[in-house]
């Protein structure tokens, strides 16, 4: 026998951020085994919304697990799983009453967009630069955040044709102007590549997520409802990053009202729990033709437990308005950071998902952002980066994060950034 850890056994597929062995988390707390402690504003990517071990949502997956733990969606009916539904729609936008679920992101993107194509009878998506849908072979073709989740496995699936997301720091120019440019390209799109007849779904982030933290300005959203509606084209929302309170509201869609026809969730849902969501009108739902789609563990009897006792959290204990409160107080001191270092170009978000930019238009620095993380991790910080360029800071801390660790973690990254002298 050797003294192997298991770690040199793992496949180098993963890229790593950090090397920490973890021990265990506490809200928005992570522990490694020699008990140092981190304030974990990565949320494990978006995932563990509650903070980690919440009380209420451990509680339900021990009660759960006791009962049952495996319970196939094909052959029985499992109370968590409605009880989930009556929860989810009680926040849900009311038209989208029949759900599906799934384990992951990129499974219900699958799924979404096999809805879509098999209830329109066509076979095209339009999806926006710079979102990322997932590394499945047909997500892998929707994805255009990185050429490196695509490397090596081209021709993907074909069908997929792509659109500017309205990026004004990127383009240099201010929302209106941007707007106006990317609404002009996708209605060129479908004139001059894939036409409305043969497009069954146009599929977006309301904020990318992988693609650098960017909130679009607010007439995008509603022109693509229009769009959608003029020509019979199904809206997709992918909401696995920005949905279940992240951006203050429960799905983003809610910040300019736009009622999409599928909304896509996962990530934040079950807290940590593999679990994703899909919600459509019945009409639609009922159009989907049975056995055509599943999955053997998709809306897991314990999964699902863990998503409802995350929502019950989330309303009880006031989380949105937590994430309001939070989000604008982080705004405002990443903002006044942004004034002392010149190397931030541009600060953004929406509750508790906010982007740090780092570099100016034409001209991305990532190498600042990756030594401003690294500077911050040595000080008991975790963060990550985003975008094309890898120029951008997310800040996705926990909904239970409190004042003090929001002050806290702008101490700690006011320090970061003068080490490494923006």
């Amino acid at each position: 026998m050797t003294n192997s850890t298991g770690v040199e056994h793992l496949s180098p597929i993963w890229s790593r951020s950090f090397s920490v062995m973890v021990d265990h988390g506490e809200g928005s707390y992570l522990f490694d085994t020699n008990g140092k402690r981190y304030l974990d504003f990565t949320c494990g990517i978006a995932v563990t919304s509650t903070g980690h071990c919440h009380p209420r949502v451990v509680k339900a997956i021990q009660v759960q697990a006791a009962q049952l733990i495996h319970g196939q969606a094909n052959i029985v009916y499992h109370k968590p799983m409605l009880d989930l539904i009556t929860e989810l729609r009680t926040v849900v936008p009311p038209p989208l009453d029949s759900f599906f679920f799934s384990n992951s992101g990129a499974e219900i993107l699958e799924a979404g967009v096999k809805l879509a194509k098999q209830t329109t009878r066509r076979q095209n998506i339009i999806v926006f630069q710079g979102g990322f849908h997932g590394r499945t072979h047909l997500t892998m073709a929707m994805t255009t955040s990185k050429t490196g989740y695509r490397i090596g496995y081209q021709p993907l699936v074909p069908g997929i044709f792509v659109a500017p997301y309205p990026y004004a720091f990127y383009y240099g120019w201010d929302e209106q102007t941007t707007l106006d440019f990317c609404l002009r390209e996708l209605i060129k799109l479908l004139k001059s590549q894939t036409a409305p007849e043969e497009t069954a779904a146009i599929v977006v982030e309301p904020a990318l997520g992988e693609g650098g933290y960017v909130i679009p300005p607010a007439g995008f959203l509603p022109a693509l409802r229009e769009l959608c509606d003029q020509h019979g084209i199904l809206l997709i929302a992918d909401e696995v990053q920005t949905g279940i309170g992240r951006t203050g509201k429960f799905f983003a869609v809610e910040h300019t009202q736009t009622i999409p026809d599928i909304l896509l969730m996962a990530k934040g849902i079950a807290s940590g729990l593999p679990l994703s969501g899909l919600a459509a009108r019945g009409e639609l739902m009922k159009q989907w033709k049975p056995g055509s789609h599943g999955g053997t563990f998709g809306g897991n009897v314990v999964a699902c437990a863990a998503a409802v006792a995350t929502i019950q959290a989330i309303r009880e204990e006031k989380l949105l308005e937590n994430t309001v409160a939070r989000g604008a107080q982080l705004i405002a001191g990443l903002k006044k950071l942004q004034g002392d270092f010149r190397k931030i170009g541009d600060v953004r978000g929406w509750g508790l998902m906010i982007g740090v930019e780092f570099g100016k238009p034409g001209a991305p620095d990532p190498t600042t952002t990756k030594a401003v993380i690294n500077a911050a991790f040595e000080r008991g910080l975790m963060l990550l980066t985003s975008g094309t360029f890898d120029n951008v800071i997310r800040w996705i801390p926990p909904l239970v994060v409190t004042e003090e660790q929001i002050d806290n973690a702008l101490d700690i990254f006011a320090a970061a950034l003068d080490q490494v002298a923006c």
